[in-house]
């Protein structure tokens, strides 16, 4: 025998010894009355104190040392309340076993004062807490106030049961307060959903399963594996009398025989419940578990709600656990099998279904493209119904024992438990008559359940199972208690919460709570508030079929009278079906409602097939809507389920039939066609995936996921460093650049960027993109289809980003707007409210199209003749606004914004004639430049326009300059060719040697040729003059060349600086030299020379840009005489 097991049976003796001696002392009442007690304030106030603070070990002596010598008759409810309160104190068994002494002292001094009161106050502390307070409070709150209770009644628990078997609490003068222990527990677990007094139950047994239970200490070998729940404490009891003597005979027992049975049969199915709902937990941590890997293998990652949802499951389920197996340890019961995954019949399959032995296939093919449900979500919503006996008392739910629901297979285990049961009785009587312990044979629980005459009626059908949920109305309270609202308040204030209940987890609580209330009336109650459900609420009618698919099952009436009343009204609509419009939302909730309870198998299918046919025989009016709802509410579960696929696919091939041969408008053919495919949807392949390489997977990775701002430049290198003379490589990367709208809108830039940074290395390429971009534009404005919208803006954004990058010019951003407000137009020229096939007046896209290239590029147009060309076409968006018909909202303020941004001072003509007059003025004036052009040059235009190639030059610099630092990016570095690792060396010695010798022989040759220069001929070049002096002296040189110059004695002369240096101060002198002179002739056909070399070259540079201009206009006049159209209104 185990000596640890010898010890605990000496422990427990000693514990009943001294149990007995003081219930021995209780009951006698034989405390010796003192002579003389002291009734000083002072010292019953110290007393009182004393006590609140602990009744445990330490103080123990001196207050059973003042209760012997103080009066206290005075102040008994004060020492009641303090000795609760100083419970609470006590932590240890030492502890607990002062406070029982001292209550002890008490009890026998005052037995009829002070026992009683103190006995209400201890069934007041360990009473379960009221549920309308705890549903009131948040989940995190509910917690708290949870582990609060808990840690407060848990030394409570344990004095009440000491003070049980000692005499103190009784359930009658000749009977121990086994039973008053027995129904505190039983109320805490009865009235505890979340299962959070099951650690007080632990605490309970760790320390009185022997006295309340009659178990003792079990055997160290293996539990078998084979032993039901419920009847294994029986075997294990035996096998324990059989190796171990009794500790104690029948007659010194503390707790009755009958008492003990009871208690051991409800704490047997206790934990049995405990079990099954551990194994649901595990099955929904398993099943979240797949779920969440489900969802990761779709998506990549486990959102954070889901992620945070499945921790806390966890640490539910592993709480519970702890406590089962707990349980399982004081009851000596086997803990129940958890399935592991592999057990599981719905293993993971993403995109097949599985086909192995353990596969559901009933799911699959209701989960498959074909299947009743649309989804799995929808699945879980109309077939995962929670069973009510899993949350609420049978007793309560009005089921005699769970035996009545279970199947064959479960029918056949329990005619085993009961052989079993029916050995080991019979062993058992065997063992008592061998013993002879006093001929109470008929105490055995274990065979005769509830011969006694005091057994309650709860007690008929075995154990009693307190399950998880709220109190039973039948348990009378054992204490005074604040009067709790009855139950029609409870019941109206569940149906006020009703409406808010829109979510499974809310709408099975209310199911859950209406079963603690259920009654005839309540029942009435519930179905009259379900028939009255507000019109506009139909989204309340899927829960609240969910809440009578779940109550029919125990409470079958709520299901028929509902659907007896639904169908009525429905009756009553069809004979009022020429009333439309005012019950045209009285239909929809009707069929809307019977449709969901049809798919909680609420509406037996004969009956809502019968109201189809009835809506079909009348195929008119308000019929179609009704038939409409009915397929799109249950037709794909009618058509997808066994008994009634036949049938209503009949039905409909009947509706298809009348619907070709009636006549119904537009709309009534939208709703049937709708409701059909909805219904019956065609059946199509699945969508082939693409193929694609890896490089190409690996292009479109860099391009449309890792592209930013700050990893552009890793970008490049890595698309730099792909095999470029790979026509795969080619093709792919053109894909990508040619078709912005497939990255982010905010990333086009970016793609711009890169295409601007790869045209130094692979100008071919970016021509490409270009080429492809421009074509794509041209496209969208000859086909002008509706779904390209957005591929037509993202393109357009493109191309004012390439121009951004100097990819294109500034004439392709001018052709390309024009041709969005001309293209398609005859002779190029949109008429106000003139259709045309391209571009209706109600079609507004090209406007969005030119303000998105204008918000792009519009900035950039601020000078030189860009300028000039932007307000001209400017003018002319405005003159083709107006053509349009009114501008929606959106887009008037798009306009409005766009046009603020680039010029905001631009004048906006109101009417269309203002419009066509400014256009007119535009081109008579281009017109007529084109013509002075062409015949002879201008000096003021020469001028202006000889400022323009410069002008231009600071505007691109300009536009480089912000959008970099706009970018805060390096410029993209030269080309580098890396041969070998040595090149990053440096350079070598012979480098070096040749490069001092190539740069020597480059000066020596400057020197060379610098010599033979004529240095009388530039003297005057290299001579240093300040800015001042040499401004004066070409004055003064022009001056003598146009004949003006100073005259001395009568002769020209031509006045030469001579720069004279005196210390570290330059001196100029003027030395006038004749003009017949060699040297002054010299001079003077020099600087002719030079100014004909000027000249000569602004007159080519003005040429050339002239040249242009002159075309463009002149095809613009000629384009203007063949149309033979003048915009002119007058007034």
């Amino acid at each position: 025998m185990d000596p640890s097991s010898l010890s605990k049976v000496e422990e427990e003796k000693a514990r009943s010894a001294r149990r007995v001696k003081l219930k021995a002392s209780n009951l006698s009442l034989d405390t010796p009355e003192p002579s003389k007690l002291d009734s000083s304030l002072k010292r019953h106030t110290a007393l009182i104190k004393r006590m609140r603070q602990s009744i445990g070990s330490d103080n123990r002596d001196q207050i059973i040392k003042d209760t012997d010598s103080l009066s206290l008759e005075k102040y008994i409810d004060e020492i009641a309340t303090a000795a609760l309160d100083g419970i609470a104190r006590c932590k240890t068994e030492k502890d607990v076993w002062a406070a029982v002494e001292v209550i002890c002292t008490l009890h026998r001094r005052f037995p009829t004062s002070f026992s009683p009161t103190f006995v209400d106050m201890l069934a007041s502390a360990i009473a379960p807490p009221s549920r309308a307070a705890l549903s009131a409070l948040p989940p995190d709150q509910r917690e708290k106030e949870d582990a609060a209770r808990i840690t407060r009644q848990r030394p409570v628990i344990r004095v009440c049961s000491e003070l049980a078997l000692v005499g103190v609490i009784r359930d009658s003068p000749s009977r121990s307060g086994g039973e008053w222990i027995m129904k505190s527990i039983k109320e805490l677990l009865s009235n505890d959903p979340t299962l959070s007094s099951l650690p007080l139950l632990s605490t309970f047994l760790k320390s009185y399963a022997r006295p309340y239970l009659g178990l003792t200490p079990a055997q160290t070998k293996q539990i078998p594996s084979d032993s039901e729940p419920g009847t294994l404490s029986s075997i294990t009891t035996s096998e324990t009398q059989g190796s171990f003597p009794p500790l104690l005979n029948e007659d010194e027992e503390l707790v009755e025989q009958e008492i003990r049975d009871r208690f051991k049969r409800m704490c047997e199915g206790y934990f049995d419940n405990v079990a099954k709902k551990l194994v649901l937990e595990h099955k929904r941590l398993q099943e979240q578990d797949r779920r969440n890997h489900e969802a990761y293998i779709r998506s990549g990652e486990i959102f954070e709600d889901r992620q945070q949802a499945y921790e806390k499951m966890t640490k539910g389920y592993e709480k519970l656990l702890a406590s089962c197996q707990t349980l399982s340890e004081l009851l000596y019961l086997p803990m129940p099998s958890l399935p592991t995954a592999s057990q599981k019949s719905d293993s993971i399959q993403i995109g097949s279904h599985a086909g192995g032995i353990l596969a559901d296939e009933s799911e699959d093919v209701s989960l498959a493209s074909g299947g009743k449900w649309e989804d799995e979500e929808e699945r879980k919503f109309f077939e995962d119904i929670q069973d009510l006996k899993d949350f609420v008392p049978k007793s309560v739910l009005g089921i005699e024992s769970e035996e009545e629901t279970d199947k064959a297979a479960d029918e056949e285990r329990e005619k085993v438990e009961k052989e079993k049961a029916e050995v080991e009785a019979k062993k058992l009587e065997q063992e008592l008559e061998g013993l002879k312990a006093n001929g109470d044979i008929h105490t055995n629980g274990n065979v005769h359940h509830g011969e006694g005459p005091d057994s309650p009626d709860d007690e008929e059908n075995g154990a009693v199972t307190p399950t998880p949920g709220s109190p039973k109305p039948s348990t009378p309270s054992l204490s005074p208690q604040l009067a709790p609202q009855g139950p029609s308040q409870l019941l109206t204030a569940l149906l006020t919460r009703l409406p808010d209940a829109t979510n499974r987890a809310l709408i099975d609580q209310a199911a859950v709570d209406f079963a603690f209330l259920n009654s005839k009336a309540a029942r009435k109650r519930l179905i009259k508030f379900l028939t009255t459900v507000p019109k506009n609420r139909s989204d309340l009618l899927p829960h609240y079929s969910r809440l009578v698919a779940t109550l029919s099952k125990y409470m079958p009436d709520i299901g028929s009278e509902l659907v007896a009343s639904l169908d009525e009204e429905f009756r009553y609509l069809q004979r009022k079906k020429n009333v439309v419009k005012e019950l045209t939302e009285t239909r929809m909730k009707n069929i809307v409602f019977l449709s969901n309870l049809t798919k909680f198998h609420i509406v037996p299918s004969h009956l809502i097939l019968h109201m189809f046919k009835v809506c079909l025989d009348d195929f008119s009016g308000s019929n179609v809507e009704n038939i409409a709802l009915l397929l799109e509410g249950c037709g794909r579960f009618l058509l997808r389920s066994e008994d009634t696929r036949e049938r209503f696919g009949t039905m409909l091939e009947l509706m298809k039939r009348k619907q070709s041969m009636q006549h119904f408008d537009q709309r009534q053919i939208l709703l049937l066609e709708n409701a059909y495919y909805q219904c019956n949807p065609p059946e199509r392949a699945p969508r082939v995936e693409k193929e694609r390489t890896p490089i190409e997977l690996f292009i479109r990775h860099l391009i449309f996921d890792v592209l930013a701002k700050k990893t552009i430049d890793k970008v490049l290198k890595l698309i730099r460093k792909l095999d470029w003379d790979d026509p795969l490589v080619q093709r792919c990367l053109r894909k990508v650049f040619t078709k912005p709208w497939k990255i982010k809108y905010s990333n086009i830039n970016l793609l711009a960027m890169l295409t601007y940074d790869l045209q130094r290395y692979h100008p071919a390429f970016a021509i490409s993109v270009v080429d492809q971009v421009l074509e794509d534009i041209r496209r969208g404005l000859e086909q002008n289809i509706y779904n390209t919208n957005q591929q037509r803006i993202a393109t357009l954004k493109y191309l004012g980003e390439l121009y951004i990058y100097r990819l294109v010019g500034s004439s392709l951003v001018f052709d390309t707007l024009w041709s969005l407000v001309t293209f398609g137009h005859p002779d190029g020229q949109p008429l106000p409210r003139q259709p045309c096939t391209l571009d209706m007046p109600d079609d507004f896209f090209r406007v969005r199209l030119v303000c998105v290239m204008l918000d792009t590029v519009g900035m950039c147009f601020d000078r030189g003749s860009q300028k000039r060309k932007l307000d001209n076409f400017l003018v002319f968006f405005q003159y083709y606004v107006l053509c349009k018909n009114e501008l929606p909202m959106d887009v008037d303020f798009m306009l409005s914004d766009s046009l603020e941004a680039i010029r905001p001072k631009l004048p906006m003509p109101k009417t269309i004639e203002e419009a066509a007059a400014a256009v007119d003025d535009i081109f008579n004036t281009l017109i007529q430049n084109a013509g002075l052009t062409i015949e002879g040059d201008s000096g003021d235009d020469s001028d202006d326009d000889g400022e323009r190639p410069q002008q231009d030059d600071e505007e691109d610099d300009d536009t480089a300059g912000q959008e970099s630092a706009a970018e805060d990016r390096a410029p993209s570095p030269d080309t580098i060719v890396v041969l070998s690792a040595q090149d990053y060396l440096g350079p070598s010695e012979e480098a070096d040697a040749e490069f001092a010798k190539e740069l020597a022989k480059i000066i020596t040759d400057s020197s060379t040729e610098s010599r033979k220069i004529d240095k009388k001929a530039a003297w005057w070049d290299s001579a240093v003059l300040a800015p001042g002096s040499r401004k004066k002296r070409t004055d003064d040189n022009e001056g003598d060349a146009d004949g003006d110059g100073n005259a001395t004695n009568g002769e020209s002369v031509m006045n030469f600086t001579v720069i004279t240096k005196r210390g570290n101060k330059q001196q100029m002198r003027y030395l006038p030299i004749p003009s017949e002179s060699a040297l002054a002739v010299h001079t003077r056909s020099a600087q002719l020379q030079d100014k004909v070399e000027q000249q000569h070259l602004k007159r080519l540079v003005l040429n050339y840009e002239q040249s242009q201009e002159a075309e463009e206009l002149k095809a613009l006049e000629n384009r203007s005489r063949t149309s033979a159209i003048k915009i002119r209104y007058v007034g």
